[in-house]
Formats: C-alpha cells, structure tokens, sequence
C-alpha cells in the first residue's frame, strides 16, 4: 500500500491539462491558417499532446490493469472514464451544429450516431463541407486509444512472466519498426487514412508507457526528481538535432525521450499538481471539445472575431463543465470499486 501511495503520488493531472492545452494550440494555428515560422513551429511542438497522452495512457491504464487483474472491472473503468463524457460531447455537437443550420434529420445519421457512441469516430458525408471538413477534429484519437485497451490485455495474455520485460522491450522495437513502415512507404489514400486510425503506428507509445511502468523507473534516482536535467537534455535534443537526422527516426527518438522525461516530470515535486488543480482533471473535456467549437467558428467565418486566448478559455470552461458534471461522478464509480478491493 506505501508504494501505491507513493506510485499514485504524481504530477500526470498536470502534463495532461498541459497536453490538451498544446492540442488546443496547434489545432487553432492549423485550422485558423495562421502560419508559424520554423522556430514557432519547433517550440509548439515541442510538447506534442497526443503522444504525450498516449505514453501516459499506458503507463497508468497498465499499472491499473496489474492492481485489479480483473477484466470486468477494467473494461468497466475504461467504459466509465471514456463514453459518458464522449456521449454528452456528441449530443451537444448536433445541438451546437443544427443551431448553425445544419439539419440532422436524414439516412446518414442512422448509422452515423450510434457508431459515434461507440466510438468509431468519422465524419458523415452531409458534415464533409462544413467548418474544416470535420465535425469535430480533435475526437480520431478515441478509436485509437478504444483500440489500446482491447490490446493491453492481449499483451499480458501473450507476454511470458519470466522476463516480460524483455519481451515487453522486443515489442515496442517491433511496433517502432511498423511506425517507420507505415510513414516511410507510399500506400493509397485509403490504405494510408486506415492506417492512421489504427493503433498500428501509434502503440509504440502506449506500450513505452507500459515498459516504464514495468520497470519501475519512477522510483529511480535518475528519475524521481531529475526533471530538469531531462527537460535541457531533451529541450537540446529537439531544438538543436531536428535538421540532422531522418525526421521518422528522429521524432520516434524524440517521442522515446520524451516519454523519460514525461515520467521525470510526474515525479518531480510530486503532489504539485494535486495542490494547483485540487485533484480536478479537465484535460478530456478540454480535448474533446475544442474541436467543436473551432470548426464551428471556420464555418461561421468567426476567426476574425476570436483568438487564441478566446479558444483555450471556451475550452477550458467546457473542460471544468464536463469534468464536474459528467466525468467526475462516473469515476466515482470507479474509484468506489477500487476501495471495495483494497478494503
């Protein structure tokens, strides 16, 4: 239990508000048309949210599914943490999108809802034109991550206990290896967009997340409490190596540092973040709907009318909204299995 605690006892609330906010920012410079130069560019992406969501995703979810080893109860924590908050961000993306004047009362949204409410995300042939050619682009990674947890129990049902470590490592070699496949190689359009959307060259990350997790790391002395010192090493590495090397190779090793250095983060000043956000976690509500609402704003022809100050407050507030009313006490569900079982 003492090292649960101390396990527990993080910053992650944190880096994932962090994360979002980054996602927030890229996504209005992109979907605005406001060009960066290189530099600008270099420092936006220099945090990169989705990878950083997707390494934490697996360290936490893996060290989750070791505690209960239950698959019940973690395919219902998972269902508890992700659809509520996604469900209510759907209806009120056909609520905001009709008041634009966009009718939802056809065909194609007979298919169309309940697959959103499954999570297989993509945008229906009558949105195709509106905003930025998504209904809301921030949500292709749900199918991704839905994906991650069907394969995390995979993983702990084909890896050996002896040396699973070992194997765990030879996996995400062979992962970063379709990675570099997947972006190297020309494929078709189709082939190439089917791809993207799955875990294929994504579960590098996760599955690093994993190793990390496995190999205890947050309680070693070049760990815990070292987060300067691999912030300026990786900080150099990305500001400084990006011209000199492959970009494929260079941003998996990029994403492999970071991941260090994420996990450095979350044990450096450990607590910090449950004192500046009370243990109140908005990242996903901030995630799910900064999408919406900038491509509404490309459809209005708004973006002269706002900024990005506007864009990260908005989504801030929906965060905490979404947080409070919905998230928050669906994850007391959970966490109320959880004492159930350490009682």
């Amino acid at each position: 239990m003492t090292a649960l605690k101390e396990f527990k006892l993080n910053n992650f609330d944190l880096l994932r508000l962090l994360a979002a906010t980054q996602v927030v920012f890229d996504h209005y410079f992109q979907h605005l048309h406001i060009l960066l130069n290189d530099w600008q560019q270099a420092l936006l992406y220099l945090f990169p949210g989705v990878p950083v969501f997707f390494v934490i995703s697996g360290y936490l979810i893996s060290a989750s599914y070791e505690r209960t080893n239950d698959l019940t109860k973690y395919f219902r924590n998972r269902i508890l943490r992700i659809f509520p908050g996604l469900w209510l961000c759907i209806f009120v993306s056909i609520f905001i999108i009709t008041l634009t004047g966009v009718s939802f009362l056809n065909k194609q949204t007979i298919f169309w809802l309940p697959s959103q409410l499954i999570g297989l995300i993509y945008t229906p042939a009558f949105l195709s034109n509106y905003g930025f050619g998504s209904y809301n682009g921030s949500l292709w990674t749900i199918p991704i991550e839905l994906q991650f947890y069907i394969l995390l129990p995979v993983c702990y049902l084909l890896l050996p206990k002896k040396k699973s470590v070992y194997w765990l490592g030879l996996l995400v070699v062979v992962f970063i290896l379709l990675n570099i496949i997947s972006t190297t190689f020309t494929f078709s359009p189709i082939i190439s967009k089917l791809l993207n959307y799955s875990f294929i060259p994504h579960f590098y990350l996760f599955l690093t997340g994993m190793l990390l997790q496995k190999l205890k790391l947050y309680s070693s002395t070049m760990v815990y409490n070292q987060a300067f010192y691999w912030c300026a090493a990786y900080g150099i590495f990305s500001l400084v190596l990006y011209n000199y090397i492959d970009q494929t190779i260079f941003l998996i090793l990029k994403s492999l540092l970071l991941a260090i250095t994420l996990l450095s983060m979350a044990y450096t000043l450990p607590g910090l973040a449950s004192r500046l956000l009370r243990t109140n976690d908005i990242s996903y509500g901030i995630y799910i709907y900064h999408g919406l609402f900038l491509t509404v704003i490309v459809a209005l022809q708004w973006a002269d009318y706002v900024n990005l100050f506007t864009i990260t407050l908005i989504s801030y507030l929906a965060g905490f909204l979404s947080w409070v009313l919905i998230e928050k006490p669906f994850i007391k569900r959970k966490e109320g299995a959880f004492r159930k079982l350490f009682n």
